[in-house]
């Protein structure tokens, strides 16, 4: 049973290294690919959540000089960049919702309202009587 077991403990060891070194090979090529694009004029997002506009890389002193409004200008260290904003030129589809439109005896509405959105009674739908 010893003898078992050994083999099978180096295999697991062995797959066990093999997926550290392929992450962080990986991790390394995703770092590169992202500080290509840390350039002037490039939107990016800090650690901190923190967006802005690269307007100037210090590369010795490892500065990056970050406009995050109109006139305010932040000074940050380049890792603190946590990634590269890409601007997405697909237009973004609008879902169709469903209008409120009394159908024909005027009874009910057809279509859900949207989350929060008020309805208001009609004549056909009258508000429970109290009765006391």
């Amino acid at each position: 049973m010893e003898n078992l077991m050994t083999p099978i403990m180096l295999a697991v060891m062995a797959l066990l290294i093999f997926f550290m070194f392929r992450n962080g090979q990986k991790r390394k090529k995703d770092l590169a690919t992202m500080q290509e694009k840390v350039v002037p004029g490039a939107e990016v997002m800090t650690n901190g959540g923190i967006f802005g506009t690269i307007l100037s890389i210090d590369e010795d002193e490892n500065k990056v000089l970050l406009e995050t409004s109109p006139g305010t200008v932040l000074t940050v260290h380049r890792q603190i960049i946590a990634r590269v904003v890409e601007d997405t030129d697909a237009p973004v589809a609008e879902e169709a919702s469903p209008t409120m439109q009394l159908n024909e005896d005027n009874a009910t509405y057809v279509g859900e309202p949207e989350f929060g959105e008020r309805v208001e009674p009609t004549d056909a739908q009258a508000k429970p009587k109290n009765d006391d």
